[in-house]
């Protein structure tokens, strides 16, 4: 690098409120600095942003700054409205805080239910997803295979195709496949039928019983001949 043949290290930081022959005193002493109280720098104050420079105040610096920066109670001098900076958490254990009973009640219970997004197949090369939109895809997909392992064979063999035979089985399939819908649409509604009928004994027996109820009700209660009092009772004797 350009002039950087020989590098110095920094030595101590004298800070000073009046120089009054300061700086021109520690001016020939290789690494101190001098710099005035109104013109602090983060640079000189920790070079290379490393803190823990060695710094020498003098006493009315050190005054000094309460007027330039102000406290915590009072404002400073020469900049307006400006206080130190309040650190506005007490106790700055957070893990602490948030423990603590006060907050957990307030908190809302942890959403521990994990909702996994399904996967969506595509119908084209998925033949379960198809099967669900075109039942009869799974059909077609069987009788592709025969015809593909049919006209293998046949070349193998050194044999024409026979295109008749495939479609005859083909046939077969469909009406097979056709036939197990219709037994299993039969038996759905014979389990309807059996339930409709349930539904209609219970309906009977429950009109039944109201009439029943009606019945009774309608008919004229017997009447209880009233037990004799006491006075009859001491009148026959």
């Amino acid at each position: 690098m350009r002039n950087r043949r020989r590098v110095q290290r920094r030595g101590p930081l004298i800070i000073y409120d009046q120089d009054q022959g300061l700086s021109r005193a520690f001016r020939n002493i290789p690494g101190v600095e001098t710099l005035s109280v109104h013109r602090l720098n983060v640079l000189k104050l920790a070079p290379g942003g490393h803190v823990g420079r060695f710094i020498i105040w003098t006493e009315s610096a050190f005054k000094t700054l309460d007027k330039i920066y102000g406290t915590w109670r009072k404002e400073s001098e020469t900049k307006k409205g400006y206080n130190l900076p309040m650190s506005k958490m007490s106790n700055t254990d957070l893990g602490r805080l948030l423990k603590s009973e006060e907050i957990q009640k307030v908190i809302r219970a942890p959403n521990k239910k994990v909702e996994r997004s399904r996967i969506k197949y595509n119908p084209l090369k998925n033949i379960r997803a198809m099967s669900k939109l075109n039942p009869y895809a799974i059909v077609l997909k069987r009788a592709a295979i025969l015809k593909n392992r049919s006209i293998n064979a046949a070349k193998s063999k050194g044999q024409e195709f026979d295109l008749k035979k495939l479609q005859t089985i083909r046939k077969q399939m469909i009406e097979k496949a056709k036939k197990a819908q219709g037994d299993k649409a039969k038996k759905g509604d014979a389990h309807v039928k059996a339930k409709l009928a349930k539904l209609d004994k219970r309906k009977t027996k429950k009109k039944e019983q109201g009439k029943k109820r009606a019945a009774e009700a309608s008919k004229p209660k017997p009447k209880i001949p009233p037990s004799p009092s006491k006075k009859t009772k001491a009148v026959k004797k």
